[in-house]
């Protein structure tokens, strides 16, 4: 997924990957870094916690708009983008919650840059570091995520009930998440 965010004057691409292995993650994320190059932001999740794409963009909208406005929590973007993604003011936290660890076989990643041009060129770097298969299917709601998100992020069946409103599980349930993102913006 590639979009322009006109407004922040930046493009950001969402990717996800199956079958990684991490060994060292500090090691990894810093070679995934290097990968990317300068002035290329780049975040890690793992997929197992994601609610589809639009989890991700809203919550890189968000870190956009905080940094806009000098609400930001953290000093990187890119760190700002995963305390939105957790819904935590807290980057131990939210790294604990929605980070990369070394037994994370699903990755999503996102990566913020100037140009369409500057972060296809990323995504392909940071992809020979990740390695796996590219499967942007590993970022999508599925039956097996909905527990897991639903205890990470708090979400009740009464919650559910209340979006649900001819959607599908997985639908309200991405709704509900994009309303947590937001609602950290709304607690500054």
């Amino acid at each position: 997924m590639l979009k322009h965010v006109q407004d922040f004057g930046k493009h950001i691409v969402i990717a996800g990957f199956r079958k990684v292995q991490i060994a060292d993650v500090g090691a990894f994320l810093e070679k995934a870094r290097k990968a990317a190059g300068e002035n290329i932001e780049v975040q890690f999740f793992d997929a197992g916690l994601v609610a589809s794409w639009q989890h991700l963009y809203f919550a890189a909208l968000n870190a956009l708009k905080a940094f806009k406005n000098g609400e930001n929590i953290s000093k990187s973007l890119a760190v700002e983008v995963l305390l939105y993604a957790s819904a935590q003011r807290q980057i131990k936290k939210a790294t604990e919650i929605l980070g990369v660890k070394e037994n994370t076989e699903t990755v999503a990643v996102l990566l913020m840059g100037e140009s369409t041009l500057q972060v296809e060129e990323a995504l392909k770097a940071v992809s020979k570091v990740v390695g796996g298969e590219r499967d942007d299917n590993v970022l999508e709601v599925t039956p097996n995520k909905v527990a897991n998100i639903r205890k990470i992020f708090e979400i009740s069946e009464a919650e559910i009930e209340a979006v649900a409103d001819g959607k599908t599980l997985e639908e309200a349930l991405i709704d509900l998440v994009i309303e947590r993102v937001a609602l950290l913006a709304a607690e500054r």
